[in-house]
């Protein structure tokens, strides 16, 4: 009987060493559990008042994300730079692009491939065209011409080459974007096949690739004369995606994927610009409405010259455009107008 009642104690005396770790260790997990959800909210607090002292809504959290402070925009000067489409050693894209942080202001000026930049159109070669000057990855002397025909002293310039495009599309999940025509064209050359549907869709990275080099299908069909043949259709369609891209990639849900946008940029893109700069002007395009962004082509027209088809700008009006779009010439002539009326009224 002693026995037995001894086996009993010993029994509860073990249960309640049982329910005292449970308890302790329901303890620890409760504290651990505070503490993490402290963390958390010290976090969340910290991320709140730096993203209002960096102006608040996406573009501060952005700017909060990438490690900026309240006086890095006061510091940022209007950017201008050549953007460059690089394949296989060849560009077929040369954009003059702007854009202004503290205006929120941004253009994007085409320059046809085939640009004449010799001296007399009657002996043109092939290599009288401003695309010819990239030939083995030559970006700064496309770069030095482009600032003498358009008249902006540019410093900087970015490479994008295929497999970058790829990545950056691909890391947003896809662009959505209005494919204008049935595009159908094959180059077993080059390794490029081109089947994309009219209408809109979700454009992935091997579509935007198909999408930004289409010039004209298998049967010779190109884009229609109102939206721009050939070249001038292709221009169109890449600065429409690129506006397009920009507007999805600033989306909120894109906020946190800047630091992996920087970094396909600084594995794949060739720049002669500061990654560190780079960094400093993203988070305040985040707060960019592609309302305000200023899109064109030079002007001009192709004429077939000594046997070449060159395109032959046309200065005035290129100047017109340039001034417009890059220095706001327009806007000041028209705001002097509007103080001359007002000051004849008075």
């Amino acid at each position: 009987m002693d026995k037995h009642m001894k086996q009993k104690q010993k029994n509860m005396d073990m249960n309640k060493k049982d329910k005292r770790k449970k308890k302790k260790k329901k303890g620890v997990f409760v504290k651990i559990l505070l503490i993490i959800l402290i963390i958390i909210v010290c976090f969340a607090i910290y991320l709140t008042y730096k993203t209002i002292k960096n102006g608040g809504g996406i573009k501060g959290l952005a700017a909060t994300v990438v490690g900026h402070n309240a006086e890095t925009l006061k510091n940022l000067d209007k950017l201008n730079f050549l953007l460059l489409g690089d394949n296989q050693g060849l560009t077929d894209s040369i954009m003059v692009c702007s854009y202004d942080p503290k205006t929120q202001k941004a253009a994007i000026l085409s320059i046809p491939r085939d640009t004449f930049i010799g001296k007399n159109k009657n002996k043109a070669t092939a290599a009288s065209k401003i695309n010819s000057l990239y030939q083995g990855d030559n970006p700064e002397k496309v770069m030095e011409e482009v600032s003498d025909l358009v008249g902006i002293d540019l410093k900087y310039y970015i490479v994008v080459d295929t497999d970058a495009l790829i990545e950056l599309v691909d890391a947003t999940g896809g662009i959505t974007f209005n494919v204008p025509i049935n595009m159908d064209y094959d180059d077993k050359v080059q390794g490029l096949h081109i089947h994309l549907k009219a209408g809109e869709q979700l454009i992935d990275g091997d579509k935007a690739e198909q999408l930004l080099r289409f010039r004209h299908n298998n049967n010779g069909t190109s884009y229609p004369e109102e939206y721009g043949d050939n070249d001038y259709g292709r221009m169109r369609t890449q600065r429409e995606f690129i506006m397009q891209a920009v507007s999805q990639m600033l989306k909120v849900s894109n906020v946190f994927k800047i630091n992996e946008f920087i970094d396909i940029i600084k594995e794949n893109v060739n720049t002669n610009m500061d990654f560190n700069l780079i960094k400093d002007y993203i988070p305040y395009v985040v707060d960019f409405s592609t309302e305000n962004l200023q899109t064109g082509a030079l002007p001009g027209a192709s004429e077939k010259c000594n046997g070449v088809w060159l395109f032959i700008h046309d200065e005035d009006e290129a100047k017109k455009l340039i001034d417009e779009m890059f220095f706001d010439k327009v806007a000041e002539e028209e705001t002097s107008e509007d103080e001359n009326i007002i000051a004849n009224e008075i």
